[in-house]
Parts: C-alpha cells; structure tokens; sequence
C-alpha cells in the first residue's frame, strides 16, 4: 500500500467538512484560578466532554469516514491505551462496522469496560502496547481486518487538527497552546492548525516523565523504543512505533518545546482542575496545568490554552489523588 503524503491545513479543513454534525464543538473557558497564578489569561479547552469522553473521537470518526465499502466490509482492529479504542469502537457502531479493540494489561479496568460497553470485541495482551499491536497485526494479516493506527495516520492527525481550528477561531489572541503528547498524533494535528493559522503561537507539547517515547525519540533524531512505566498519565503511554511516517516528522518540524512532568506535578494538576475548575480529569490530561503550576510553560504574560484532553479516570484511583 502506497504511503500518503504528510497531512496539511487543508487537510484538516476537509476532516472538519467530513465530520460535520458528528462531532461536539467543545467549549474554551478561562481558568480564573490559573490566569491569576499565570499572570495572563488561561483557557481550558475541554475536550473531556467531547462524545466518548476524550479528543480522539475526532481522529476515529474522520478514519472511519474514510474507508472503502470494501474495507468496511472487512472490519476494523486497533491497539490502544483506553481512550482511541473507545473512540473507534463508538464510531463503528455509528456506522454498522465489526471492531476489535486490542490492549496491554496495562490499561485500567474502567477503560477496558467502556470499550465492551460499546460493542467492540476487546484482546487484552502483553505489558505494553507494542505487544497490544502484535495481535493487532496478526488480525490484519489472517483475518484481512483494516488496522486503525492510534495516532500514526495522516486521517487521525487531521480529525485531531479540527480541535486547533476550534481554538483559533474561539481564542484568535492565543499565544501558547499546551498539548499533551503521547504518539503525538493529538499534537501534530493541532499544530498543523495553530502554526498554519497563526505562525507565531508556541506549541507546547507535555508529557510524563514516565517514558515519554516522543520526548526520547526527538532527542535521538529518530524513532526509539522506550520501556513502558505505569504513570497517572497512563493515557500518555506506549511508544511512537519505529517505522513511524507522520507523527514524528510533524511533532519535530512544528513544536517549539516539550516538557515533562514528574508524578508529583500531574497530581498536582488533578487536584487544581478538580478543586478549583471542578473538572474531573485524567492524568494525562491534566499535563498542561500541572506544567503551569510548577512554572514550566506559560508565564511571560502570555495568553494560553490547554487542552483537557479526556475524563476517563477510574474513580477510585482519582478520588485518591484529589482528596
């Protein structure tokens, strides 16, 4: 199969025509608390009520809509940490499509049951998701499946990019956009939007000190494995792939900076979104408040946005960290 060119704004203008009508328009609020602490004005863009609980709805929709009716007819396999199997499990049953969704053993139970909830075939395997995307291929490959890359698609990074629209048209004064990173499909997609719209906002991407494989993979100038470590920011695990063609290239040409987070400052992220936002949120998608707080982005008098990208914590283990 011929690779397709690295997406572009306009692809991300075409992603948001495609899903028209399927997707929320999630609000921009300002943080009073944080635009106090900043010193300028700070806006959440909360992702975490977007349908299925988290940004990568975006991403999943836009690939599905994309499909042949050949490639419909075959089904559809992903890997994931929680969030994108929910999302292409929610969007398969939008259009009639059999899912499956594979995960490591390290995703939390909660994640694991909304994906069944949903209707997707669920293969827990392995202690990584590069394990996880073994089984994955073997799918594709005996059981001519259609793979779903998590964040590693031209048509995942452009359904992701339509958040970026959605912050230049609420917030055109933006100055600072703070992203979670992970494989870097949420990033690259926004940036594509930010920096081709407006050229001088920084993009921050944000992740866990936990692992961080875009992080490791940018100081190496190429793809690197990492050794995967349970984190609070477990949505930002698992690495970029090493044949990666999209994400990589895009994060490295477009971000300004990347910045990591010890357990003690995602907690700490959690508990000021919940205390004083009152939002509940995943670790993960806490990282741009808890850089914030600790003084590792924002400040300067810059007007900044920070993606909430998802909801989806069990409980249990967030009511320990917020109490």
């Amino acid at each position: 199969m011929t690779a397709l060119p690295l997406p572009s704004l306009r692809d991300v203008h075409l992603a948001r025509r495609r899903t028209a009508g399927l997707l929320r328009r999630t609000p921009l609020v300002q943080g009073e608390a944080l635009s106090e602490a900043n010193g300028a004005p700070v806006y959440l863009k909360l992702e975490s009520l977007q349908e299925t609980g988290a940004f990568k709805l975006r991403g999943a929709t836009n690939r599905l809509l994309c499909l042949s009716e050949e490639e419909r007819a075959r089904g559809v396999v992903t890997v994931s940490t929680g969030n994108h199997g929910r999302a292409v499990a929610f969007a398969a049953r939008r259009l009639g499509l059999r899912a499956v969704v594979c995960l490591s053993e390290l995703v939390p139970e909660n994640k694991r049951a909304a994906i069944r909830a949903l209707g997707a075939e669920l293969c827990v395997i392995g202690r990584s998701q590069d394990e996880a995307e073994v089984e994955a291929k073997r799918l594709v490959q005996e059981e001519g499946m259609v793979y779903v890359p998590p964040f590693d698609d031209p048509h995942i990074i452009s359904g992701q990019g339509t958040l970026g629209l959605e912050i230049v048209e609420d917030l055109p004064e933006v100055e600072e956009v703070l992203i979670p990173l992970s494989g870097g499909g949420l990033l690259a997609g926004i940036a594509l939007a930010i920096k081709g719209s407006l050229p001088n906002t920084r993009v921050v991407g944000l992740s866990m000190e936990r692992g961080p494989a875009m992080y490791h993979s940018l100081q190496a100038g190429k793809p690197v494995a990492v050794t995967e470590e349970e984190s609070l920011a477990d949505s930002l695990g698992g690495g970029i792939g090493l044949d990666n063609r999209y994400t990589f290239p895009l994060v490295r040409d477009l971000v300004d900076d990347v910045v990591l987070l010890s357990e003690a400052e995602i907690a700490a992220g959690m508990r000021h979104l919940f205390h004083e936002e009152r939002l509940v949120s995943e670790g993960g998608a806490a990282v741009g408040v808890a850089a914030l707080l600790a003084g590792k982005a924002g400040g300067e008098g810059r007007t900044t946005a920070t993606i909430i990208s998802g909801c989806n914590v069990d409980m249990k283990a967030f009511l320990a960290v917020v109490s």
